[in-house]
């Protein structure tokens, strides 16, 4: 690519330009894990309120964490895209820039002016990855769509939680977090293509078909076996045992002693040598049937002891096993720590008041340039002057445009 506004890192996408032109979590997401591993990316907001997502969550001050997170190593730079400047601004970032990110409802781009033909025009080279509700084509297409009826579209709320009470919904924005790995995926497929060709491809991502797509063989089992799958609580149908049970200070394990060796251990460990020796449940097609006795057998073990014991006894048989975690388990836990999983960073925490706060950190781990945390979140704007300045734009009229509201 010519040279532009993009700066460069030593991560393995060091040399990447990226311009993020969305918000929320979906095109957050793939533009943060590319950021991770050096790429560049300068993420587009709007001049007033900028990305919805610095409020959301919010505990004090005007930038949420969560903001911080998805939207760490990205320079952040404001600018009006329904203006003519704006638009023409875009285009100039656009020229010199890999991938364009979005996560706008299906013909937004268009009616800006920034559509892909538009596009191609300025950088035939260019990657557009579209991420959106429905897609970009179909009836649903000009449906709006948040992730929360992705994941019920595409057929994960009808297995989360119990039969006998409504679906639930999964504690964080899986569906968004899929696409955003998704357009990640499909992003460096075209750049791989593109080193063949020449040219630049338009990726499109929907929400629905993302978790649709992790559904294993919901839809084949159906439509062969008529098989309806239904919610099973805690349990994973189909997989025997594998299950949460609870222990006796209270706490519950998670315990998947559904692979044959290991079931034949998990048995003789909880004192049940008759159903490991029994041939029926050799393997899980004779387990699955009876489900429910091996889930009491298992379960009247662990009700004897305190967790910590459950767990320490299934580590010693070799049988997969952990505890369900808080936020303050996965902050004590010396793994994660060994790891680097848990980053410090300095961030307000009231208004008045700033103080070294754990993140996440970066997946997934490479031998040799590695990714890395190098700044959180930025301030709306942070980077407007440092980006529009190396476009050539003067002091004077990034001082004219700010007056006017188009940065």
């Amino acid at each position: 690519m010519s040279e532009g506004p993009f700066i460069g890192d030593d991560g393995a996408l060091s040399g990447l330009r990226v311009l993020e032109l969305g918000n929320f979590i979906a095109a957050p997401s793939a533009g943060r894990l590319l950021a991770d591993f050096g790429a560049d990316v300068v993420k587009i907001e709007r001049p007033v309120g900028g990305d919805e997502l610095r409020r959301w969550r919010l505990h004090a001050g005007d930038t949420s964490l969560l903001f911080r997170v998805m939207n760490r190593n990205k320079r952040s730079v404001t600018l009006d895209l329904r203006t003519d400047e704006g638009r023409s601004l875009c285009l100039d970032l656009i020229r010199t820039c890999d991938v364009v990110l979005e996560n706008f409802r299906p013909g937004t781009l268009e009616r800006w002016g920034l559509g892909p033909e538009v596009i191609r025009r300025v950088n035939a080279g260019a990657v557009l990855v579209r991420i959106s509700g429905y897609g970009q084509s179909g009836p649903y297409r000009d449906r709006p769509g948040f992730g929360g009826v992705a994941e019920a579209l595409g057929g994960l709320r009808n297995l989360t939680g119990f039969p006998d009470r409504a679906p639930t919904r999964v504690g964080i924005s899986i569906a968004d977090q899929i696409a955003g790995l998704y357009a990640v995926i499909g992003a460096l497929m075209a750049l791989h293509r593109r080193e063949r060709d020449g040219h630049g491809d338009t990726v499109d991502v929907a929400l629905h078909e993302s978790v649709y797509s992790l559904m294993e063989s919901l839809v084949p089992d159906f439509d062969a076996y008529g098989v309806v799958r239904e919610r099973a609580g805690s349990a994973l149908p189909g997989v025997v045992p594998s299950n949460t049970y609870r222990c006796a200070d209270g706490k519950y394990a998670v315990i998947s002693g559904n692979g044959d060796a290991i079931y034949r251990r998990l048995m003789v460990l909880v004192g049940r040598r008759d159903l490991a020796d029994d041939p029926a449940l050799a393997d899980n097609a004779g387990r699955e049937p009876r489900a429910a006795e091996l889930d009491e057998a298992i379960g009247s073990w662990t009700a004897t002891l305190p967790c910590a014991d459950v767990l320490t006894a299934l580590e010693g048989a070799s049988v997969p096993a952990g505890p369900i975690y808080t936020a303050a388990d996965i902050l004590g836990d010396p793994h994660y720590r060994a790891r680097g999983m848990h980053e410090r960073h300095l961030v307000a925490v009231t208004a008045d008041e700033k103080a070294e706060v754990t993140f996440p950190g970066v997946v997934p781990r490479f031998e040799n340039r590695p990714g890395a945390t190098r700044w959180l979140g930025p301030e709306l704007g942070e980077h407007t002057d440092e980006v529009l300045a190396a476009l050539g734009v003067s002091t004077a009229r990034l001082a004219e445009l700010r007056a006017r509201g188009v940065l």
